[in-house]
């Protein structure tokens, strides 16, 4: 049986056009009106998503081709989130592989193409961007080449058709001299070289590779139909990822056109659908007729490389600006978490308000926090550690594989700054614009606060990709912080006076007028101590002046830290507190006589030469 469909997945490395290349294809094939305002990036429906700019879940969507539909996945490009990335790909026969007509291949060009790639799936390299100024097109395809034979491709995958475009100017031609001014020949290349979807004979049977949700339906199971046809009210079997078999019914049955789903009486094998009823459901589950529950691989994603902990707020602040403080709230909403963030993993601990959550990398794990706190949660978090292994008798650690572009004059502060985090260089490429791009392997731990180092040290020019690459023999210690923290050793407010007082010892995080607790870490030093000050001092009224005198004083401006800065810049005995209004660092002990005790025993655990993140 012909299937008039065809399957496919836009994977890409970050920011080279996927989402806009959607928008394009989305208004030339009629699905909004004539005078329809269209938002650019429609497709990033998720506030995180506009905010930065980046794609974090994989979306379907479908267009209309002259006769056939055209089922398109728009995946995200960092490798922290390739567990969307991963089943994303489980529904579909070919993928369209973005890459820059300058950029070329990044690491996350590389890690979406391998996961393409092992899946036999057929892929269309598209050129992206070639109405930039400093565009190389060719060399890019030579490089995609190169990258191609790296991983291992097949002849058939070798032999992948060239599609040159400009996504924001949506326009597509199959060679650098031709005119066009419309994708058309993106949708022919698609539907002539990517297949119909692989059907089976038989009854009924699908993969669940994605949730989707509304308030009026409930959970909907998003997947490709692998055989037969379902229709509206059928009662189905539903397969645990342990085999156990339930029973389920369809309510309704959803396919994909443009931005929205449309109710169909019954669906067919090789079309993607979102099946509405089925409210106890887990992506990797398999939906199959009742009569013959037979199991489909469940999909698999990358182990988890990082954790954290995360704990029920109990500073002198807490439950002032959240609505879900209680130990039950956060540990529900962390399990709940699990049920669409297959590269997640909590654990409960041996305290009944901590949880050990682990994932992908810190952008994985701080969107998952900006998103609790936006729901109203309050937590506090601890510093990212690694997750370590023993291999062959030998503790292991996950190495990354660290792209870097930088202005040729931060070369030096750079790599020395690379250095103490234990990494060493397998590539350098100078550029043209007085930019070099430097490669490097480095532990994965030796990432942790280098963004925001890179930024200053480059001035903001500085750029950085990385890629799991792999497990490697433990490196030994590597100290990123030189610098102790500015901790405020009373309650109170901060005033002017107390911040002028205590501004030449360091980088201040607060401003006057700020609440504080004994404990709150209010700024960085200039030296590797703690040191404890008075940011609530007040100036007393005397014969001579008034208590107001110095308010025209101006103050250094104050370093405001985002979420991701402040996790990154925690040592091990610090929390960073949040709120759905505030982000406030703080040490885990607030008394000073209790944080001495403990750096004692941290001490005595440090010399014992066991890494405490060891699993």
């Amino acid at each position: 049986m012909t299937v008039k469909i065809r399957n496919v997945a836009i994977i890409a490395h970050v920011d080279h056009g996927k989402t806009t290349l959607v928008d394009g294809m989305l208004k030339q094939s009629g699905i909004f009106h004539k005078n329809e305002a269209v938002e650019e990036r429609v497709m990033d429906s998720n506030p995180l998503e506009r905010e930065r700019g980046i794609t974090i879940l994989a979306k379907n969507t479908a267009v209309n081709y002259k006769d056939l539909k055209i089922n398109i996945v728009d995946t995200p490009g960092h490798a922290d989130f390739g567990g969307e990335v991963e089943r994303a790909l489980s529904m579909v026969d070919g993928v369209l592989l973005l890459v820059d007509a300058f950029e070329g291949p990044m690491p996350q060009t590389k890690f979406v193409l391998k996961k393409a790639l092992d899946l036999h799936l057929k892929p269309i390299v598209v050129v992206n961007k070639i109405d930039r100024a400093d565009a190389r097109p060719y060399e890019v395809i030579d490089e995609v080449f190169d990258l191609f034979l790296e991983l291992g491709a097949s002849e058939e995958q070798l032999d992948f058709p060239v599609v040159y475009t400009s996504a924001r100017s949506a326009f597509a031609k199959l060679d650098m001299e031709e005119e066009s001014n419309t994708l058309e020949p993106l949708f022919e290349v698609v539907i002539n070289h990517i297949s119909s979807p692989r059907v089976e004979n038989g009854p009924f049977q699908m993969l669940i590779a994605n949730l989707d949700h509304d308030s009026y339906l409930g959970k909907y199971a998003v997947g490709k139909i692998n055989r037969g046809i379902i229709k509206g009210g059928t009662p189905v079997a539903l397969i645990r990822h342990d085999g156990h078999v339930d029973q389920a019914k369809v309510s309704k049955i959803f396919t994909f056109k443009g931005l929205k789903k449309s109710e169909v009486n019954e669906a067919h094998a090789g079309d993607i659908v979102a099946l509405a009823g089925l409210e106890d459901i887990n992506i990797g589950e398999t939906i199959t007729d009742i009569n013959q529950p037979d199991q489909l691989p469940v999909i698999t994603v990358d182990e988890p490389t990082l954790t954290m902990s995360f704990l029920v707020n109990n500073s002198p602040f807490s439950g002032q600006e959240g609505t879900y403080v209680t130990s039950r709230k956060l540990r529900e909403r962390l399990y709940r978490e699990l049920d669409s963030n297959v590269s997640l993993r909590v654990e409960d601990t041996d305290s009944p308000d901590t949880w050990q959550v682990s994932g992908r990398g810190e952008l994985h794990l701080s969107i998952l926090i900006e998103n609790m706190r936006r729901e109203g949660y309050e937590m506090q978090v601890s510093k990212p550690e690694v997750i370590l292994k023993r291999i062959d008798g030998q503790l292991c650690e996950p190495m990354e594989h660290l792209v870097i572009d930088i202005p040729d004059d931060a070369m030096g502060p750079v790599m020395e700054n690379l250095g103490h985090r234990k990494a060493e260089m397998v590539n350098m490429v100078s550029g043209t614009t007085g930019n070099t791009r430097l490669e490097f392997k480095i532990p994965a731990r030796g990432l942790i606060g280098f963004r925001s180092e890179l930024l200053s040290q480059t001035r903001g020019n500085g750029i950085m990709n990385h890629l799991f690459d792999g497990y490697a023999p433990y490196k030994g210690e590597i100290n990123t912080r030189y610098q102790g923290s500015l901790v405020a050793w009373e309650d109170g407010e901060a005033t002017t006076y107390g911040l002028i007082s205590i501004e030449d010892r360091g980088i201040l995080f607060i401003v006057p007028s700020t609440r504080v607790y004994e404990g709150m870490v209010v700024g960085v030093g200039n030296r590797e101590q703690d040191i404890e000050v008075n940011v609530c001092k007040k100036k007393h009224l005397t014969n001579m002046r008034s208590s107001t005198s110095d308010e025209t004083v101006k103050l250094k401006e104050a370093r405001i830290l985002s979420l991701e800065e402040a996790i990154e810049f925690i040592s091990a005995d610090e929390l960073v507190e949040i709120t759905p209004k505030s982000i406030r660092i703080r040490k885990k002990y607030l008394k000073k006589s209790e944080r001495a005790r403990a750096a004692k025993e941290t001490g005595a655990i440090k010399h014992s030469g066991v890494p405490s993140s060891e699993s």
